[in-house]
């Protein structure tokens, strides 16, 4: 199986082809790839094969930013290899283009994109993808190309005086960096050494309407921005509930960058030891299951999944079935967090020895606040409407283009523990047995009560009772069937948004980075980065419980 890349075709929101970049055989034409791709219906697959086409051919493709990354390959390929390739060159031409990207940034930067293109795959096989080697081996304009070209002058010539022209001798000359380093440019130089990790976890939690968690998974990313003068080699520790082995069973399925050594993980969970690149990257991502144990499933509760909130549906509320409620409720406790165990840690310093760093918190000892706190409930297509709604907390509304409801609740609205609730009501279709009898919106009939002008409803004797239809076994049963009938307008789920800063809910923390002076080089004597640290928590519509 190989993994060659013939082509790459980038198109605009207008379908127009604004790139198209061969890099072996003879693949098809933009013009043809296009309507073979839209004939398959949305949402359209990443891999399509087209045997329609001479030799048949796998279709690739990327959706981003209302732009439309396409390749092609006629032999058997690792399809997730040429999916990453497709995904690595968005990463790249925002980081040289500039985000977001857009068909015009990419159409007056073509000189640019076309030397990113080939310096990333040489005759379909990919051979650097790293931004640091990249910038070394482009030639970026700098400003003053820009501004004579702005003003009608022609620039500089490529290698005189531009910014790659300049990186060439510059490294003849080097000899503190050490040796070549694929993902770090040579010599690196800051003002201002410092070094930030930020640990984000998305939770995708199923709750079962019993509230039984059916699948709670937290998926992680450590982000690093290094911008340290140098060649520095660090030591990143992590750490979690049970030690070492909690930390094992924590993590799982975990992927790093180039950069991390592995040995180094292997033989010590949980310390990462790497020479980083020179900006904003990513370390490593991992998986945390956070599915109770079943001695816990047995007797469950929602602090075992150490969720800050939770939902509940009430639905076929009413007379005639046609309301239903939502109820939120907030816990406000963080396990692990330094509210939670009431541990005062030490802040961290703003300024580091360098070779040691003390307890990392959220930057300070100030408790996790729950935030951006959504509630979306999907309503049938088959409902009219929702209307009265009624929110203890918050702000609610109906969008019938989406047919959804959602409840947004502020930072202060979130603050205190407790359970809000969303009363709603659902409108469903109009029915022709809802219609008879009705003149103007109004009952007419012998059921309610014919009017007769002949009779005297005046002078009715006092000594005859007045005679009450028996209509409430058939109103109940008309109740009933408006229950019946509503059922298929209630809610089936609803998911929860939220963020909280501060708190992972993995439990996983930095208990240290160190920068090792003696593997490092080019650092200079004295030098004490600034460190710091960020944990957050997200859910975008992340938590589902059915009903």
């Amino acid at each position: 199986m190989s993994t060659a890349v013939e082509a790459i075709y980038i198109f605009d929101q207008n379908n127009d082809c604004i790139l198209e970049h061969v890099y072996r055989s003879r693949p098809p034409a933009s013009r043809t790839l296009l309507p073979l791709y839209q004939r398959h219906a949305q949402p359209r697959p990443s891999v399509i094969y087209l045997p329609d086409i001479n030799p048949p051919t796998v279709l690739f493709s990327l959706l981003h930013a209302n732009l439309l990354f396409l390749s092609t390959a006629s032999t058997d390929v690792e399809p997730l290899f040429i999916l990453e390739f497709l995904h690595r060159i968005v990463d790249i031409l925002e980081e040289f283009v500039g985000a977001p990207l857009l068909a015009n940034k990419i159409a007056s930067s073509y000189d640019v994109v076309a030397q990113l293109l080939g310096e990333m795959c040489d005759a379909g096989s990919v051979c650097n993808t790293e931004p640091n080697a990249l910038r070394d081996n482009v030639d970026i304009p700098g400003w003053m190309d820009k501004f004579l070209v702005g003003v009608g002058l022609p620039g500089n010539p490529p290698g005189s005086l531009s910014t790659g022209g300049l990186k060439h001798p510059l490294q003849l000359g080097s000899s503190t960096t050490g040796p070549a380093i694929p993902w770090r440019r040579a010599n690196v130089r800051h003002t201002s050494n410092e070094l930030y990790v930020d640990i984000v976890e998305t939770l995708n939690v199923t709750l079962a309407p019993s509230g039984r968690p059916l699948a709670a998974i937290a998926n992680g990313s450590i982000a690093f921005t290094s911008r340290i003068s140098g060649v520095p080699d660090l030591l990143l520790t992590l750490s979690a509930s049970g030690g070492k082995i909690g930390l094992e069973k924590a993590i799982e399925l975990p992927v790093f960058h180039p950069c991390v050594r592995l040995a180094r993980w292997k033989e010590r969970p949980g310390e990462l030891s790497f020479i980083p690149p020179d900006g904003k990257f990513v370390l490593a991502g991992y998986e945390v299951n956070l599915m109770p144990s079943i001695h816990d499933l047995k007797s469950w509760l929602d602090a075992n999944l150490q969720l800050p909130a939770s939902v509940e549906v009430l639905k076929s509320l009413g007379p005639n079935g046609a309301d239903f409620e939502i109820r939120l409720t907030i816990h406000n406790t963080f396990p692990g967090s330094a509210s939670a165990s009431q541990i005062q840690r030490p802040a961290f310093a703003s300024r580091s020895s360098g070779t040691s760093t003390p307890v990392f918190g959220a930057g300070s000892n100030a408790a996790p606040t729950l935030q951006d706190v959504v509630v979306t409930v999907p309503i049938p297509s088959a409902a009219r409407s929702v209307i009265d709604l009624r929110a203890s907390r918050g702000e609610a509304y109906f969008t019938a283009s989406e047919s959804v409801v959602e409840w947004r609740l502020s930072t202060k609205a979130a603050a205190s523990s407790g359970t809000a609730t969303l009363k709603c009501t659902i409108v469903g279709p109009v029915d022709d047995e809802d219609t008879d009898g009705l003149v103007n919106g109004f009952h007419s009939g012998s059921t309610y009560g014919a009017y007769d002008e002949q009779q005297d409803a005046y002078q009715a004797s006092a000594q005859e009772p007045i005679k009450i239809p028996k209509t409430r076994d058939k109103q109940d049963a008309q109740d009933q069937k408006k229950v019946q009938l509503n059922a298929p307008l209630m809610p089936s789920s609803a998911s929860l948004s939220f963020s909280v800063k501060g708190w992972l809910a993995s439990g996983i923390k930095v208990d240290g980075l160190m920068l090792d002076n003696r593997k490092s080089r080019g650092l200079g004597e004295g030098v004490k980065p600034y460190k710091g640290v960020k944990y957050l928590t997200v859910s975008r519509k992340g938590i589902e419980t059915r009903c």
